[in-house]
């Protein structure tokens, strides 16, 4: 891919070489082109997106933080919550480093869901093809993983990478302190409101299976070329509780 964009880019190049040797001065058509909007995001640059945590009412309860940027030829993800209500503190802060075909290399979570928390880290060995699951607690667990798995984080980038090329993911193993089975379904394109406006979306329902549970949830995309992130809900046990981007 890279080697033909950088034929085309030189194919351009010499063309307006070409041009130049011919005139100088620009036409009117020229002068007349707008610029194409540059595109900003992942996949195409360093992203900080906001959100809001809100209750089934719409009550807000706190706020959550998702990054990506650039290390390297790699990427490295964040994803940070702090939430709650009164006497259920949820404090959450996922990283996850991947190569540049989304592949996983490591994956760190540190949460606080009321009494529980967990603090670990799981490093990626693509060439043994395990992940090694490491508690701050002490002890570690060698997990074997499926070639290029993606960590639950890292498998977020992933979608709206494959929702940008018009596709939809296909079911896979994903990573988050052992492996769990996640499939998406397209669900069409309604209309949602966003930050007090009304906003195409493209609207996906994402199950997560595990051992003995089964989860899901949905997931609503922009429709820019980053496919940004513009809403999550997801059912608890007292009531859906939704995460909005705000603009």
């Amino acid at each position: 891919m890279t080697r033909l964009v950088f034929r085309i880019c030189a194919l351009f190049a010499s063309c307006a070489l070409s041009f130049q040797a011919q005139s100088s001065a620009p036409t009117p058509l020229e002068l007349a082109s707008p610029k194409p909007p540059a595109l900003i995001g992942f996949p195409f640059t360093d992203e900080e997106l906001n959100y809001t945590v809100n209750w089934p009412s719409g009550i807000n309860l706190g706020e959550a933080h998702m990054h990506a940027k650039r290390s390297g030829t790699n990427w490295d993800f964040e994803f940070t919550v702090d939430a709650g209500i009164p006497g259920f503190q949820v404090k959450d802060i996922y990283r996850a480093e991947a190569t540049p075909g989304l592949c996983a290399v490591s994956f760190d979570r540190s949460t606080i869901h009321g009494p529980r928390t967990v603090d670990e880290k799981e490093m990626i060995d693509a060439s043994r093809g395990i992940a090694t699951r490491t508690p701050k607690s002490g002890g570690r667990t060698d997990i074997a993983v499926p070639n290029c798995v993606k960590d639950a984080l890292t498998y977020l980038f992933y979608t709206r990478e494959e929702l940008g090329q018009g596709r939809v993911p296909a079911a896979q193993q994903i990573l988050f302190g052992g492996l769990y089975q996640i499939s998406v379904a397209y669900a069409g394109a309604p209309v949602i409101p966003v930050g007090g406006k009304d906003v195409q979306s493209d609207e996906v329902l994402c199950t997560v299976k595990g051992p003995s549970s089964q989860f899901t949830f949905e997931m609503y995309f922009a429709r820019d070329p980053a496919r940004s992130p513009l809403l999550v809900k997801a059912p608890f046990a007292l009531g859906t509780f939704s995460m909005e981007l705000i603009r």
